[in-house]
């Protein structure tokens, strides 16, 4: 079994501050620190330190920021033959305020620069599909929005051409909606918004979890794909899948920052599902490695490993 992520590779530069800034409001932080991520790289990280065997797919600048984001990943176990390094745009850069109290501690808001990831193409593609059609068995490919729709979707029809399972974390989610993203729902297997970001799909709100519920049954009806998990944070998961439905509680954990919590349960369930284990299992311990996520500060330094999940999931 392996794991192939297809995204980005983002430097992020974080701040603590005692709550998330209103629209021009000064505040004083905390604490900086500068961090490896990119949703592409965290899902990577994820499932190479809860045991698989785990390929990275993406660009970085040849700056000081994209070898720092290389060695990184590579730390942590996975393969980065398919990253390109790109001499003519900088790394992928992120901005990350980290709320330390308020209503909402441990929320955050990130702001993204492309950079290389922006110009994530067909020669990644290439590499994937060549990478795909050399590894024999049973493949899954994390895609998610933060490089170029057009990519995204060339790599999902590559991936599923060759019997890979497709999960995509739709973040961020177009301006348009969902609309934006006809032509990817064909190639998706399994979609992973969190609440937010369903919204945003959906073009609605709601509260409680059997609304959640309703709503990831529209989202499947409306994109056509077979699974719909919508991930809530603090308040747990809902998923649809077929005829078969979940409400699970969250576990009890001390957020401190929610960061790479959505990376972790992704690259968490490809691994999960990937060994076979039960979709009620494979659900809960995503859940597991989502929550451990939230318990330190930074992306990819948050993400937990295989005996982490196994301690939480015994209680």
């Amino acid at each position: 079994m392996g794991v192939y992520s297809f995204g980005s590779l983002n430097l992020d530069l974080v701040i603590q501050a005692p709550h998330l800034p209103q629209p021009g409001e000064t505040l004083m932080g905390s604490q900086f620190q500068t961090l490896s991520g990119g949703k592409g790289a965290n899902q990577a990280v994820a499932a190479a330190r809860l045991g698989a065997t785990t390929r990275l797919v993406g660009r970085v600048g040849s700056d000081d920021f994209g070898r720092q984001l290389l060695e990184s990943v590579q730390g942590a176990g996975v393969d980065v033959a398919g990253v390109t390094v790109d001499d003519q745009m900088h790394t992928g850069l992120a901005l990350i305020t980290v709320a330390t109290g308020g209503a909402t501690p441990g929320e955050n808001q990130i702001v993204l620069a492309a950079g290389s990831n922006g110009r994530v193409g067909q020669g990644e593609v290439d590499y994937l599909a060549h990478a795909l059609g050399s590894d024999p068995g049973a493949h899954w490919l994390l895609v998610q929005l933060e490089v170029p729709l057009g990519s995204v979707v060339a790599a999902a029809t590559v991936a599923k051409g060759r019997g890979a399972t497709v999960i995509l974390d739709p973040a961020p989610v177009p301006v348009a909606g969902g609309a934006a993203l006809e032509s990817l729902w064909p190639w998706v297997d399994i979609l992973t918004p969190n609440e937010g970001e369903a919204q945003g799909l959906l073009g609605r709100s709601w509260q409680g979890p059997q609304e959640a519920l309703a709503a990831a049954q529209a989202l499947g009806d409306r994109t056509g794909i077979g699974t719909i998990i919508i991930t809530r944070g603090s308040q747990g998961i809902v998923c649809v899948r077929g005829s078969q439905t979940w409400i699970l509680d969250p576990f009890p954990v001390q957020t401190v920052d929610t960061t790479a919590a959505g990376d972790a349960f992704n690259g968490g369930l490809a691994v999960a599902l990937g060994e076979g284990q039960p979709w009620d299992e494979a659900l809960r311990w995503a859940m597991a490695a989502g929550a451990l996520a939230t318990t330190q500060r930074g992306a990819q330094d948050a993400l937990p490993d295989r005996s982490a999940v196994e301690r939480l999931l015994r209680g």
